[in-house]
């Protein structure tokens, strides 16, 4: 994992990044190069230049500090990547910052782009040789604290372990592994994690969960993480619920494997974002209390699978008319929602590849989001979204959505028809809740099939960084 440091002086032997408004020459380039550079940047198009002195490489960025900063935040992310993904074609091991601006945040959203994109998952290439060289990024700052440094590390590596897991294929990564991944983050950063049972689940009467798990052979899982400071600001617990199907044939609902089953190891990716994401609270000893939940289990057609037309009495004692095998993620999840309420949560928040809807509708761009949460936390929570650029676009949640999900021989279907998908999953995971509750559809950026910035091709890691900064400024 790449390592984010932070010095006073700039090394006159490393390949630098300059962020910029008006360029100085304060790196002790000689005339002609620094008359090159001057020049360059006198072009009205010219936006950012990379010149290479004696091996050194030194690329300038020009930023307009009249912009939005949260633009500005993502523009030097995406230099960032840009430039990790230079120097290790010319195997660099270092970079170094160097911020012309007043805007310190600046220097820290170019290191995490360059670290965020220095990911790559191979292990399990043993004979790939052109892993990526760099190993530190330095930011020279006298105005960047060591604990906005270190927050910054952490969150990078979190957001790793989650683009690690959901790139992992079921044959390596089960529910019980998954379950036991969180164990192991657990033990690491500082937080509780206990891990239910089929035997344990059945006790419960998670029927939800159980009937998406009858069509196969590996038992599911049921995660528990729990992480409270000593000086948490919230008087009850905020929830974090996590869709945790580690493989998704569509049940016999059976999907076609070109362009959707042949992914289909990404749909824990929810999953994965809150266990990550919990590692990432406790390392950094945030002053919140947390607690996330993760039904585990992959969804296959053998065994005694359930059969669309099926009626499922979930946990709560309502019941479903399961129509459709593949609108799967939504049973396992209201079992967890209704687990939930003994926490007389402060807000849960669920987070799921649910929809093919939320995709079409956004693309690989968004996150949908809907729900009941007050304005205090639902505001916060999408500032987040647009400060770390896992954008949230909140979708209306009007109760006449909720006729959709009528059944006529249960209290509810599991889908509602071709249109507005991914508001009626979201109203159907409603009906499992009694306190403040938000939706996030992360179906579209969980998992990209082209590199993107600082999103890799596979697993992106979305929502650690969103949970993180939503809870660091509770």
């Amino acid at each position: 994992m790449i390592e984010i440091l932070l010095k006073n002086k700039v090394s006159s032997a490393t390949h630098t990044v300059v962020i910029t408004s008006k360029f100085n020459n304060e790196l002790g380039l000689p005339d002609k190069v620094n008359d090159y550079f001057a020049s360059e940047l006198k072009k009205a198009d010219k936006k950012s230049l990379t010149y290479n002195y004696i091996g050194r490489y030194i690329s300038i960025l020009i930023v307009d500090q009249k912009k939005e900063i949260n633009k500005l935040l993502e523009q030097c992310r995406r230099f960032g990547a840009t430039t990790a993904q230079e120097l290790n074609v010319h195997k660099a091991e270092e970079i170094c910052i160097y911020n012309q601006t007043k805007s310190s945040s600046l220097s820290l959203a170019l290191a995490e782009g360059a670290a965020l994109a220095n990911y790559e998952f191979i292990k399990h290439k043993p004979s790939h040789k052109n892993a990526h060289t760099l190993k530190s990024i330095t930011i020279v700052s006298s105005d960047v604290l060591q604990k906005e440094v270190s927050e910054l590390n952490i969150v990078c590596k979190a957001t790793g372990m989650a683009r690690d897991l959901v790139n992992e294929p079921v044959n390596i990564l089960n529910a019980e592994d998954l379950a036991n991944a969180f164990k192991k983050m657990g033990k690491e950063a500082g937080f509780t994690v206990e891990i239910f049972n089929k035997k344990k689940i059945t006790e419960l009467k998670m029927g939800g969960l159980l009937s998406v798990n009858a069509g196969s052979v590996d038992e599911p899982t049921f995660t528990v993480m729990e992480y409270k400071s000593k000086k948490a600001k919230n008087k009850h617990p905020f929830v974090l619920v996590g869709k945790g199907v580690v493989y998704d044939t569509g049940g016999l609902s059976l999907k076609p494997t070109p362009n959707s089953m042949d992914s289909m190891k990404c749909d824990m990716a929810g999953g994965a974002a809150v266990g990550a994401a919990m590692y990432a609270i406790a390392s950094a000893k945030l002053n919140v209390h947390v607690i996330a939940l993760v039904p585990a289990t992959d969804n296959r057609p053998g065994f005694n699978a359930f059969a669309p037309g099926d009626i499922i009495t979930m946990m709560d004692g309502s019941t479903v008319e399961m129509l459709n095998s593949d609108a799967e993620g939504r049973m396992i999840l209201a079992d967890a929602l209704h687990y939930a309420k003994r926490y007389k949560p402060e807000l849960t928040i669920d987070i799921a590849t649910l929809t093919g809807s939320a995709m079409a509708a956004l693309g690989t761009s968004g996150i949908v989001g809907m729900g009941t949460a007050p304005a205090k936390h639902k505001e916060k929570l999408i500032a987040s979204s647009f400060k770390v650029h896992e954008r949230i676009a909140e979708f209306p949640f009007w109760d006449d959505f909720s006729d959709l999900m009528k059944s006529d021989i249960a209290d509810q279907k599991n889908i509602g028809g071709p249109l507005a998908g991914s508001i009626t999953a979201g109203k159907f995971l409603e009906k499992f809740t009694d306190y403040p509750y938000f939706h996030l559809d992360i179906a579209g950026p969980a998992f990209i099939n082209a590199k993107d910035g600082y999103r890799p091709k596979g697993a992106t890691g979305v929502g650690v960084r969103l949970f993180f900064d939503f809870f660091k400024n509770q």
